[in-house]
């Protein structure tokens, strides 16, 4: 008969090869079921109504932006808040552009008149990009006694919302198209808020 001491010993061997080889067949199953078509397919389409409901989102958004440009141009006194307002509106009206002719070649219809509705509907619940979107108090910029102040006060959180919306679809979305637009928008719209930080420091504080 066997001592206990040998027993245990070799239990102890089959156990510690036991668990590996469980981890390992582990890791397979999930390898297995990642590349599966199943949830590949999944995954895709996840990734396509992602890029779709961007789209969706950011050209309100951009339209915001447009917007305040505009209201820049007529009456900021500072000849930089000008010039921004202008890249900004010429920029983003491009994107505005740009985005509604992909919607259609790909999804085969124009962009939903309700994005900028459905966006202040569920904007309060935080959920995806609707929780990011910052809506635009354009009544205090028009009335602001100091209009440069109130556009840099209101622009810098506008963009940092832009920000993170394109963050979210810059390494995920299938089409390149929208990876370089998120890229860009992430890229030009975070230089600008710095722009504008260095201002509002340099004139109100």
């Amino acid at each position: 008969m066997l001592k206990k001491s040998v027993i245990y010993g070799l239990v102890g061997v089959l156990a510690g090869s036991a668990i590996p080889a469980f981890i390992i067949s582990g890791r397979a199953n999930s390898q297995a079921v990642r590349s599966s078509p199943c949830h590949m397919t999944m995954h895709s389409a996840m990734a396509g109504r992602q890029q779709q409901h961007f789209i969706e989102m950011m050209i309100p958004h951009h339209q915001e932006a447009v917007d305040m440009a505009e209201l820049a141009l007529a009456k900021a006194q500072r000849p930089e808040i000008r010039n921004l307002a202008e890249t900004i509106k010429t920029e983003q009206t491009r994107e505005i552009e740009q985005m509604r002719s992909w919607y259609k070649q790909w999804y085969g219809t124009e962009v939903p008149a309700n994005s900028m509705s459905d966006m202040g509907m569920h904007r309060s619940r935080g959920q995806g990009m609707q929780g990011m979107m910052m809506r635009t108090d354009m009544e205090s910029l028009r009335t602001a006694s100091d209009f440069d102040r109130e556009f840099i006060r209101q622009m810098i959180p506008h963009h940092r919302s832009g920000v993170m919306m394109a963050r979210m679809v810059a390494n995920r979305a299938e089409r390149p198209e929208i990876r370089n637009l998120a890229q860009s928008i992430i890229q030009s719209q975070s230089t600008e808020i710095a722009q504008m930080q260095q201002w509002y420091q340099a004139w109100y504080q």
